[in-house]
């Protein structure tokens, strides 16, 4: 019984943070943060950004590093720094916040000053 509260209550601040992040205001002062790109061979690229947007996602799609498709969970990222891969080619995009295999699609993430946020090209 008392698994059963646990995950109740772990999925209710799940819902909550998601039900947050979608209605979030753009922020006042603009926040910095760091976006790398780990294409297949290996090559790296880090772009430097300031935003208003409360949301990595909108950031990013305003900037032109990331293109995709709306899908049931969310933004499909597809294209990042001009390189498309499709999940059915057996590459894709995987998304990183500071190191650590993102929990949140890039629309439900919300901007942390001086963050890194990673799209790794992987292949399964």
């Amino acid at each position: 019984m008392k698994r059963v509260i646990s995950l109740a209550l772990v999925l209710l601040m799940a819902f909550s943070v998601v039900f947050a992040s979608c209605n979030a205001p753009d922020n006042e002062t603009p926040l910095s943060f760091s976006v790398k790109v780990v294409h297949l061979n290996g090559t790296e690229k880090t772009f430097e950004y300031s935003s208003t947007k409360a949301m990595l996602g909108d950031a990013l799609l305003q900037e032109g590093l990331i293109d995709g498709y709306e899908s049931q969970y969310g933004l499909t990222v597809t294209t990042v720094d001009g390189t498309y891969y499709d999940w059915e080619s057996g590459t894709y995009w995987a998304f990183y916040i500071d190191g650590e295999y993102a929990m949140t699609g890039v629309d439900l993430t919300p901007i942390t000053e001086g963050a890194v946020y990673t799209f790794k090209a992987e292949t399964y």
